[in-house]
């Protein structure tokens, strides 16, 4: 199946909001829907991925009448990092409490923990009713590090291989990772998918630096979807009284100088501070989309279709 298809489910960054002021790009924090070639892969848990669970449990359900014969929901979520707003999501994905399904999640652990022992007590156990260990389905998590990769092959389950042995045939997905140290506490994880000569880079929660960077730009070349946190404008990023330097985000300048370093083909702003509401973001657009046709604000609902 030849397809790579984009749709944004949640936007925000910091914390989700419910407002009327809020309803044209959306409340629901960080989340990405990627399907390709038959795979579906998440980017990020906020509460954008809810969206995503009721959607594959409709799909679910009307597969057949009985339970047991029902088709089994398979996906794969790519965490960032561990914090809140990018995880809020992952315990009410309405898949993970139906036996059938098969869910791999891809992150990084921290220096003293591993990717499964944070979720279990971050966002399971005290602060949920159900411990990781109870959730229904088949379940696995696998910590990763930026010198390796994920190769997924068609109809076969996803491989964490070394990123020097890999070799893409002209049917597989490729997953590859850059390390970002700037965002605190223990930095963010950006991601590349690619397939068939097109790929989107998914970078949130990343400062940049005014000027660019270089080493993120190379990471990126030539991708054909950029996302890239875009959370301050430059006047609250450098605001006198309320400065956001050393949060770990980026401003709408920062990620346009980015974009050009990389010759990105598109660039869509991402991860929007939660104070922002539908009128200002309409005015952001307007400055930064209004000479050209590359450059998008990401809203719930927003697809992009590389193939």
């Amino acid at each position: 199946m030849s397809e790579f298809k984009v749709k944004f489910r949640g936007v925000r960054g910091s914390f989700p909001v419910a407002d009327k002021n809020f309803l044209k790009f959306g409340g629901n924090t960080s989340c990405v829907e990627v399907n390709v070639c038959g795979h579906l892969i998440i980017l990020d848990a906020g509460t954008g991925i809810v969206g995503i669970g009721d959607d594959l449990m409709q799909e679910h359900i009307a597969s057949a009448v009985r339970p047991e014969e029902r088709k089994e929901t398979r996906a794969i979520v790519l965490l960032s990092h561990i914090h809140q707003d990018h995880l809020l999501g992952l315990t009410f994905f309405k898949p993970i409490h139906v036996p059938s399904t098969k869910l791999m999640i891809f992150g990084e652990g921290t220096p003293d923990s591993n990717l499964s022992k944070n979720l279990s007590e971050l966002v399971f156990g005290k602060t949920f009713p159900l411990d990781l260990g109870d959730i229904a389905c088949s379940l696995e998590i696998q910590d990763i590090c930026d010198e390796q990769a994920i190769l997924i092959k068609p109809e076969s389950k996803p491989e964490l291989v070394k990123l020097i042995d890999v070799e893409q045939g002209e049917e597989d997905v490729l997953v590859t990772f850059y390390k970002s140290y700037v965002h605190p506490q223990d930095g963010v994880m950006i991601y590349k998918i690619s397939y068939k000569d097109k790929s989107v880079v998914f970078a949130t929660d990343k400062e940049c630096y005014f000027g660019g960077d270089s080493k993120f730009a190379k990471f990126a070349k030539g991708c054909d979807i950029l996302i890239h946190d875009a959370q301050y404008t430059t006047e609250d990023y450098l605001s006198p009284y309320s400065p956001k330097q050393g949060y770990g985000h980026s401003t709408y300048d920062m990620a346009v100088e980015v974009m050009k370093q990389a010759k990105a083909k598109n660039l869509v702003f991402f991860h929007y501070d939660p104070s922002y509401d539908d009128t200002r973001l309409a005015r952001i657009k307007e400055r930064y989309t209004s000479d050209t046709k590359n450059v998008h604000m990401a809203y719930e609902g927003l697809e992009f279709n590389l193939l």
